[in-house]
């Protein structure tokens, strides 16, 4: 199913940030934005939070445990070996591996993680609303077939007087969010 996009496209960061609060206040829903480096204001205004670091930390809970169990049964359980007086259980001897395995678990545990609710795998057809959502530009994405025709012409005006470089009209079918 084809669908129509209203794509703005911003030079600046300061202009950007203040079409997302414009668009907000005139209750258009803003589908996705792209930004050429990390802004966490956006994440505040298009109300979205993600659970990476609750899951992150989960994993480092498990990450810890695991290390800690199964150097707790080689060393103790399977094969207790006496040497030079140590106790079997010599717990600050299993810190250094612990804190190293811990940090694999949570990296590819999170890469994991992103990778599937991304959708994120080899030979995924992404939709490229802009060329410059890949460059050095910020890109704001509004369905327009989903509003009305005074709507999406507001969408465009305050695109426009927020200083957008560019605000564009496309159509494309099958887009994967």
């Amino acid at each position: 199913m084809i669908r129509t996009y209203k794509i703005g496209v911003f030079e600046h960061e300061e202009n950007f940030i203040s079409s997302i609060k414009s668009l907000h206040e005139k209750d258009i829903e803003i589908l996705d934005v792209f930004t050429p480096y990390p802004i966490h204001e956006v994440f505040k205004l298009l109300k979205r939070k993600s659970k990476l670091p609750t899951v992150a930390y989960f994993m480092g809970l498990f990450g810890i445990a695991s290390t800690l169990g199964f150097l707790y049964w080689a060393a103790v359980i399977n094969w207790p070996v006496v040497y030079g007086g140590k106790p079997v259980n010599s717990f600050p001897s299993f810190i250094v591996i612990t804190i190293v395995l811990t940090i694999l678990t949570v990296t590819i545990g999170g890469l994991a993680v992103f990778s599937a609710r991304s959708k994120l795998f080899p030979g995924r057809d992404n939709t490229i609303f802009s060329s410059y959502a890949t460059d050095d530009r910020f890109v704001i994405v509004i369905e327009s077939g989903a509003l009305d025709k005074s709507s999406a012409d507001a969408a465009e005006n305050i695109m426009n007087d927020m200083g957008a470089a560019e605000v564009m009209d496309k159509e494309f079918d099958n887009v994967r969010m």
